[in-house]
């Protein structure tokens, strides 16, 4: 250590002049007493510190930036800058220099009498294989037999980013990430290969840094991958298929996203600085009336208008031009033992609509220390991140039926916004100004989450490994609504706070073994894990506040109403534990044939004592053709085919549906019995009869794929067919009998089945130029076709509607021979002579009723797709990402809901489409039905950035900076789509509209959902 830190300060902090003497110090404090010979002139010249300096390319002339070049046994090094240019003081002309890069072959070089020194260097076939990260361990690209995916950090999606699904929406053939709203830190709907459960959730299994996250809540309504910094992330990859996911078992079904963050590298230290600032704006604003049609549409129609002269638009009212500030410093690096990764970060990110906004703040430290000649390796992992959410009043939060968007879409445009006070101008009649209801309505949640484990590993013997793996996630989460009391409008103050803890807690022990003999590779593992969650919810609400500078959020006992009749406490507490063990053998022969086989074996306290316990096994198989002796004489650098079958389960399902389930009036008098003996009291009845019998769901599915390279590797692709049915599926049944005591209870319904199948293909191509200049264009697209056989019902209920006469209409849901989310409702044929609308009569009664509904598609799309470009040349890089879907519908329940003809009679503001039909009567209804199911699909540009780096060596600054980038972004510039509300990437979850679809989430249905933005981001990134 002592050596170490001399060499350092000779290099970076001694003045020219006193090297010499320095050199002296360090022989003498090295070598101890030495003989006046050893220390002689020539000795002390041998080891003068040199300069030297270069330029790194690979073999096509191309600059290499990134290189690591490191003096030899010491820890004093350089990275080339994007030029490929480097600068390094070394101790002599005796030193050796190490050049060494990924995927190119290492290179030593004595520097001698040269003060420069170029490099050329050459790829290297034994390195050039991509490694990815599976489930318990690594695996190179070249060996992997199953369907699976690996995004770099460098070819993340850019912009302003919150969790780690938008890093990679686009980005894999198969995975469909779709935003529930443009809201700061909004939930991200992500599903793999398709939906496979009625009851169960459909999200797949995250896994951050080996740590399997709970698919629960962490509270409030925001995101819960949300504490993810995601510069923090150093590679997303996705399990696709059976074969690779078998190995998670009973969480496996829906795939898994394996997220692997930061770390530091021996030899180098680096301190990076990134931020950026965001200006963002609504999109795509939907059409309403403006002040002078809606004067005109109002008298035409016979209503009364109340006209205020002004010319308001209210959507703009209520929005803003929002400014988004992200900062973030990472420090890593290593010596030869120890490597290390420290992060913080900020992001405060406002949102379009006023009173809406995200604050972030993160830390990470992820260190390796190796012990006992490298045969004990830690490794720690922690982060800290605490998260607030402010949101306005929409969609009927906070408790509330007002919300801003609704609001601001049906207000009278030619009402001024505000008065001449500056105050939200006050409504004649009953109506109120969208912006005194952000005043009067607040919405606040603060998640504090803690997630580390920490993974010792050890070799016994060469090429057995023990790996320990205990991690904990454990957040807690603080919600309060709030609703302001007021005269104007009249209304009682009131408060709602929840609170939520969640805590995960992991431990597991596994062994692998790899030996190589002759031409056959075996890689053996074999593990336990057990894996408990303890999730509680505790809520109060108080009534009745005065009007006060306090808000009640401060002071809760200022409220009036604090009775228990009124304001009873609520709570829930949930305990689930799982416990596992799973093995897993990869076989390699010639380094050609290649086998995986994997078995899991899971206990989970959700399900009855008979049921505990399921067994998930996969196989698959590789054959790497391009190895073989016919193919060599061909230009084909990559030919792999594979196949695999596989089961995965699904326990995504709440806690104790095996138990019953009841409940019981308080009233007055009532009692309850203290003991465990006693009848309970009159009133209880029950909910839910128990099923112990209640086991998992199953996936079985098969793929089969291709992966290949041409041109050297320049042209690659891969081709995926796959097929997944569920079975087993988790149902909500209604006894026949009718002396049952309750009127449901959950089972298996084994008949019932979910099938999904497809085709992805993916392509990429990069050319390189001797010139430096690179160009790249690559895309991926998914056809994918999902259907439900064996429904015991006509339709399972998914999505209902909601609005005035509307509410708790099915809109779609599960039905035989159809796609999840199909759209059954009336068919909409157009106006009559009457002026009335009609609709198809399916039975020939005369009469249209629910009757008549019928099939009118599937909120699922058919087909997915992406494509991206990109360009670089001396310092500039151009980037751009689009994707897109078709085949799915949209039911736009805001429309349904608020843009009829009677509304503008009635002196409400409505879009256009509602006087599209100048001889429809104000009195037509306006049930449900396909006028307002439209085209889901669009092509959006996703991202567009431009950015610069800058030479350090030329301007002088090389020795302190080696890396600045500075860079503009664009996202969400444009989407082509016919659909009409804000953005046809909408998945509202209208399923809690409904008693009868608890547990389902709804698909396609867009009830006031929050704008998308926007955004121009201008970027910073600066490593020293």
């Amino acid at each position: 250590m002592l050596k170490i830190y001399l060499v350092y300060l000779r290099n970076n902090l001694l003045p020219s002049g006193y090297k010499r003497f320095f050199v002296s110090l360090l022989c003498i404090l090295l070598a101890g007493p030495v003989s006046q010979h050893v220390m002689a002139t020539p000795s002390i010249a041998s080891i003068q510190a040199v300069t030297v300096s270069g330029k790194i390319v690979d073999d096509t002339g191309s600059a290499l930036p990134g290189v690591n070049v490191l003096e030899k046994g010491t820890t004093n090094g350089a990275v080339s800058d994007s030029e490929g240019r480097y600068t390094l003081q070394v101790s002599s002309g005796q030193s050796v220099l190490t050049f060494s890069f990924v995927g190119m072959e290492s290179q030593s070089i004595v520097v001698g009498t040269q003060s420069e020194v170029n490099v050329t260097m050459l790829s290297d076939a034994s390195t050039l294989s991509e490694v990815i990260v599976v489930g318990y361990g690594t695996q190179e690209k070249r060996d992997v037999t199953g369907a699976m995916v690996s995004v770099k950090s460098e070819d993340f999606n850019r912009g302003i980013m919150n969790s780690p699904e938008q890093l990679v929406q686009g980005k894999v053939a198969g995975v469909n990430v779709t935003s529930a709203s443009g809201e700061p830190g909004g939930t991200q709907s992500i599903t793999i290969r398709g939906p496979g459960g009625v009851r169960t959730g459909s999200t797949p299994l995250f896994v951050v840094d080996g740590l399997p996250l709970d698919n629960s809540s962490t509270g409030g309504t925001t995101n819960p991958l949300n504490f993810i910094n995601p510069q923090d992330i150093e590679s997303i990859d996705v399990l696709k298929d059976a074969s690779a996911t078998a190995i998670y078992g009973s969480r496996g079904a829906n795939g898994v996203v394996l997220i692997t963050t930061k770390r530091g590298k021996s030899g180098s230290s680096n301190l990076t600085y990134s931020g950026s600032i965001g200006i963002s704006k609504m999109a795509r604003p939907i059409d309403v009336f403006s002040a002078d049609a809606y004067r005109e549409q109002v008298t035409s129609l016979g209503g009364t208008l109340v006209d205020g002269g002004a010319n308001t638009d209210w959507q703009k009212e209520i929005s803003r031009t929002a400014l988004t500030k992200n900062h973030n410093l990472s420090l890593s690096g290593g010596a030869e033992k120890l490597s290390y990764y420290a992060s913080l970060g900020m992001q405060n990110q406002e949102g379009i609509i006023k009173n809406s906004n995200m604050k972030r703040y993160n830390g990470r430290i992820n260190v390796t220390q190796k012990f006992l000649n490298d045969r004990l390796s830690v490794d720690l992992n922690l982060s800290a991140a605490s998260t607030t959410n402010t949101r306005p009043p929409s969609s009927g939060n906070n408790g509330s039926s007002i919300t801003i968007l609704g609001g601001a879409l049906t207000a009278n445009p030619t009402l001024p916004a505000y008065d001449e006070t500056g105050a939200p101008y006050k409504y004649p009649g009953s109506g109120t100004n969208p912006l005194r209801s952000l005043q009067l309505w607040e919405d606040v949640t603060t998640i504090n989450r803690i997630v580390g484990n920490i993974s010792p590993s050890l070799e016994i013997v060469k090429g057995l490994v023990y790996k320990l793996n205990f991690g904990i996630d454990n957040s807690n989460a603080v919600r309060d609504q709030v609703s302001f009391p007021s005269l104007e409008p009249a209304q009682d103050g009131y408060l709602q706070t929840t609170y939520n803890h969640n805590n995960n807690s992991l431990i597991e022990n596994y062994l692998t073994y790899t030996i190589t003999k002759g031409s056959h590779t075996i890689s053996a593992l074999a593990g336990q894990s057990y894996q408990k969650f303890f999730i509680q919810e505790r809520s109060y609400s108080i009534n009745k506040f005065a009007i006060s500078d306090i808000d009640p959020r401060y002071n809760p006992g200022l409220g009036q109403d604090l009775t228990l009749t009124n304001n009873r406490p609520t709570g829930s507490a949930t305990k689930n534990e799982l416990q596992s063990f799973f093995g897993r053998i990869n076989y390699s022969l010639k380094d050609k044939y290649l086998l995986t086989a994997t078995v899991r074996a899971d206990g989970s306290s959700k399900f009855g004592a008979n049921n505990k316990y399921g067994t998930f096994p996969s196989f698959s198989l590789g054959w790497r053709i391009s190895e073989e002796e016919f193919m060599k004489s061909l230009p084909v650098s990559n030919l792999k085919l594979r196949a695999g079958w596989g089961r995965t389960g699904n326990q995504e399902i709440p806690s104790k549906y095996t138990k019953a389930l009841f409940t019981s009036q308080v009233t007055a008098g009532a009692t309850y019995p203290l003991d465990g003996t006693s009848v309970y009291p009159a009133g209880t009845t029950f909910v839910r009869l128990a099923n112990p019998d209640l086991q998992w769901e199953v996936s079985s599915q098969t793929n089969v794929g291709v992966d290949f390279g041409f041109l050297g590797g320049a042209l690659s692709g891969s081709v995926d067919y796959f097929n997944k049915v569920s079975s087993h599926i988790l149902l909500v049944v209604y006894p026949t009998d009718p002396i049952q005591p309750a009127q449901t209870t959950y089972r298996n319904v084994e008949d019932m089945k979910i099938k999904n199948s497809g085709v992805e293909v993916a392509l990429n191509y990069e050319y390189r130029a001797t010139s430096g200049f690179t160009a790249s264009i690559g895309g991926n697209v998914t056809f994918i076709h999902n259907k439900v056989t064996g429904s015991p019902y006509s339709v399972i209920t998914s999505g209902t509607a909601e609005g005035s006469g509307i509410t708790g209409t099915t809109v779609n849901g599960y039905i035989n021979g159809q796609p999840i989310g199909t759209f059954f409702m009336r068919e909409f044929l157009g106006i009559n002579e009457a002026g009335i609308a009609t609709y198809t009569d399916l039975n020939g009664d005369g009469n249209t009723t629910d009757a008549d509904r019928v099939k009118l598609g599937s909120a699922l799309p058919t087909t997915m797709y992406n494509f991206n470009l990109g360009s670089s040349f001396k310092g500039f890089d151009l980037t751009a990402n689009f994707n897109g879907v078709s085949g799915n519908k949209i039911f736009n329940n805001t429309a349904n809901s608020n843009f009829i003809k009677n509304n503008i009679a009635n002196g409400v503001n409505t879009s256009p489409e509602a006087v599209k039909y100048p001889n429809e009567s104000v009195a037509n209804e306006k049930p449900v039905s396909s006028r307002y199911l439209e085209n889901g699909a669009f092509l959006r540009l996703n991202n567009l950035s431009l950015g610069y780096s800058i030479s350090t060596s030329k301007l002088g600054i090389d020795r302190w900076i080696s890396k600045v980038r500075i860079s503009v972004t664009g996202q969400n510039l444009f989407v082509i789509t016919k659909y009409t509300g804000y953005d046809p990437e909408v998945n509202t979850d209208r399923s809690t509209f409904t008693s009868s679809s608890s547990g389902v989430t709804s698909l396609g249905i867009d009830y006031l959902s929050y704008p998308k933005a926007k955004t121009v981001l201008f970027g910073l990134n600066v490593t020293f």
